[in-house]
């Protein structure tokens, strides 16, 4: 277990906290190879059926650590490419991983820490929560996060998002569909805990094809959807959750 990720499983779900509250979880190396081992446990692992990431602390993440990234100004561009490409991996896995993953996220959510939260299948966020992609202010593009942002709010509102550098409240991330749900702050930790259990109870296979057809619909004409579509829905009609479930059903 890594000090800067808090790997947690109970029953079927696998908690993944940041764990550096004192730079508001800003993400170093260390964290993001923490995360691709939690992932890839996830992904071996036939017990968890749902990954949660989490924020240690007020804030959920702050995005990469300055420090560290300012100490590779004076590097080579395939270094740092490859250096960036080690966080995009993160991104990969979260979208290929055939469970649901959830974003908790209090406080800040900034950077590649929002991009980080928008990675994952649902964000559930508390109403005080912010999210923002602050890096044009810093002479930085946030190049890598925005393979998910410009699928999650269109290209207009992407461009508005990255160019102005602004935050939004939580708010405004679900009218923008930036975010999956807003969680009054008396009743967080309460409802949180209702929909991962919730998601927790349902079938494996299901959530499983679910996922897949979803982000696997990128690019695809209507007509490529539909067929893929139908080879899903005949797919999961051969699992046992199917089967079983459909079965219980008929005999009420």
């Amino acid at each position: 277990m890594s000090e800067r990720v808090v790997e947690e499983l109970s029953g079927s779900v696998l908690r993944l906290t940041l764990n550096r509250p004192e730079k508001r979880n800003a993400m170093d190396r260390e964290m993001i190879d923490a995360l691709q081992a939690g992932i890839g446990r996830a992904d071996l692992d036939a017990d968890v059926g749902v990954v949660v990431i989490q924020g240690a602390g007020p804030d959920f993440c702050a995005g990469a650590d300055l420090a560290e990234l300012l100490g590779s100004a004076e590097k080579p561009p395939d270094e740092n490419a490859r250096d960036a490409a080690h966080l995009g991996k993160v991104f990969e896995m979260l979208r290929a991983l055939p469970k649901v993953v959830l974003a908790v996220v209090r406080g800040r959510a900034l950077a590649g820490g929002c991009g980080l939260a928008t990675a994952c299948d649902l964000v559930l966020a508390h109403e005080d929560a912010t999210f923002g992609y602050p890096e044009i202010r810093r002479g930085f593009v946030p190049a890598m996060v925005m393979a998910m942002l410009r699928r999650s709010v269109g290209e207009k509102v992407a461009f508005d998002l990255v160019a102005t550098g602004r935050s939004i409240s939580a708010r405004e991330g679900v009218a923008l569909g930036l975010i999956s749900r807003i969680i009054v702050g008396d009743r967080f930790e309460m409802d949180v805990e209702d929909v991962i259990a919730k998601i927790a109870a349902s079938s494996v296979s299901a959530l499983s094809f679910t996922k897949q057809q979803l982000y696997a619909l990128d690019g695809l004409s209507f007509a490529e959807s539909i067929a893929l579509g139908a080879k899903t829905n005949a797919a999961a009609r051969s699992t046992p959750d199917f089967t079983n479930a459909v079965s219980a059903f008929l005999k009420k």
